[in-house]
């Protein structure tokens, strides 16, 4: 499990959770979930990208939780929730599993909810579309600065013109075992080339670059594995549920391309937003853009029982 490393004051610094729950996937692996906000109000869930965790969605959670009930949980491997034992705890179809079991833990049956995926956690919600668990509860889905396949092809972290050369590199960057050491100013650096935009602040560069570090090795190595050999081309066709698409224009692990892709792909696409000059991480990088892309798709989508 790895270290909980991360900013502990201002608005990147993780709010305390109303309660904490835990999830129990199919195979039965453990899940760290935090439910923010009142009971009863209109329910938002957050699925963190690669080498990231619940504090990744601070700045969300801070502004939603005043009026709707925010759940995020930690991918397995990430933040509080257990590193997969088997190797077949690292595939996409362990992913949507452990959407499932989240979803079931923490909201009655039937209930919807707008589904947010960052990274990998958008390449959850994908794998998971057709699956009758999110079905179920999905009243919407906002995918941000994601992927359906190609990932090391068309990634740019490595600024060498696109090709095999350019490929084996990236491919053995983001596979690598190395571990990343503590936060120096040559690894936040680094870390906002490769993952942020040029003009990313110093207080969002250091919050990225801490919960990124806390990742342990092994489990970073692990889904680098299922990242390069994605293919979710098909699963975006069964994500059949009003879907926002959001992306930087500086975004080099994903590139807009790839948001293009999928949301000409998507079967109820609400559209695409590209925000200039902003990079992979866009809901530290461009946070009011992403809670007001979340705040819209909950009040047009969940209708909240009176009384409840």
């Amino acid at each position: 499990m790895s270290r909980l490393t991360h900013v502990t004051s201002g608005p990147y610094a993780p709010p305390v959770a109303a309660r904490e729950v835990t999830a129990v996937s199919a195979d039965g692996a453990r899940l760290h979930v935090e439910v923010h906000g009142p009971e009863g109000a209109p329910a938002v869930v957050l699925a963190h990208g690669w080498t990231c965790s619940t504090a990744f969605w601070a700045a969300q959670i801070r502004d939603l939780c005043t009026d709707h009930r925010v759940i995020a949980y930690d991918q397995r491997g990430h933040g509080r929730s257990a590193a997969p034992v088997a190797a077949d705890g690292y595939s996409t179809r362990a992913l949507a599993d452990d959407l499932e079991a989240v979803l079931a833990a923490t909201l009655a049956p039937g209930e919807k909810a707008v589904l947010v995926g960052h990274s990998m956690g958008g390449m959850t919600l994908m794998a998971a579309g057709g699956r009758a668990g999110v079905r179920e509860h999905a009243a919407a889905v906002l995918l941000c600065s994601t992927g359906s396949s190609e990932l090391v092809a068309e990634a740019r972290v490595v600024p060498l013109r696109a090709g095999r050369t350019r490929t084996r590199i990236t491919r053995s960057v983001l596979g690598s075992r190395a571990p990343l050491g503590p936060v120096t100013p040559l690894a936040r650096r680094v870390l906002k080339y490769a993952t942020m935009g040029p003009g990313s602040a110093p207080e969002k560069v250091e919050a990225c670059a801490r919960i990124v570090h806390a990742c342990p090795r092994g489990v970073r190595h692990g889904w680098s594995h299922v990242l390069d050999g994605l293919q979710l081309d098909v699963e975006v066709g069964g994500l059949k549920v009003p879907t926002a698409v959001v992306a930087g224009t500086a975004d080099r692990l994903t590139p807009v391309v790839h948001a293009r892709r999928i949301a000409a792909a998507l079967p109820e696409c609400l559209g695409l937003t590209e925000l200039a000059g902003i990079g992979h991480m866009t809901p530290i990088e461009a946070p009011e853009a992403v809670t007001g892309r979340i705040r819209t798709l909950a009040g047009t989508y969940i209708q909240v029982k009176e009384g409840a």
